[in-house]
């Protein structure tokens, strides 16, 4: 005899950390992970590296340097950039994000820098 709670269950169980989607990519860096956790602990939809912009081009207009921010959320439309470096060595990101945002303005990006993931994380109780 099938009980009554088994649909339950099963729903219950498809919420289980392990079936987020933030388990299921394949992130460049252990931070990304713990991030789109957050991301779907609070349900909010997001993409990983969805788009690359170009940045930099060479003579013959061919894209030289790009910029891909970590996280898109539709939602919100608008962008994250992870920076858990230490504050000194954020240099060359600084600039790719400064060049990005001056060629594409009508484009929000935030960026969440090491001091404050390691905030957000802690007030979650998550591992860093």
């Amino acid at each position: 005899m099938i009980s009554a709670a088994l649909p339950t269950l099963i729903q219950e169980r498809r919420r289980h950390p392990s079936c987020t989607k933030a388990q299921q990519v394949r992130f460049a860096h252990e931070s990304e992970r713990v991030f789109a956790r957050l991301l779907d602990l609070y349900e909010v939809e997001w993409a990983y590296e969805p788009f690359e912009f170009p940045i930099a081009w060479d003579e013959q207009g061919a894209p030289t340097k790009g910029f891909r921010p970590d996280f898109w959320l539709p939602a919100k439309q608008c962008f994250i950039e992870l920076t858990t470096a230490e504050q000194r060595l954020v240099t060359r990101k600084n600039a790719k994000i400064r060049a990005f945002r001056a060629l594409y303005p009508e484009f929000d990006v935030s960026v969440v820098y090491q001091r404050d993931y390691r905030e957000l994380v802690a007030r979650h109780g998550l591992a860093a």
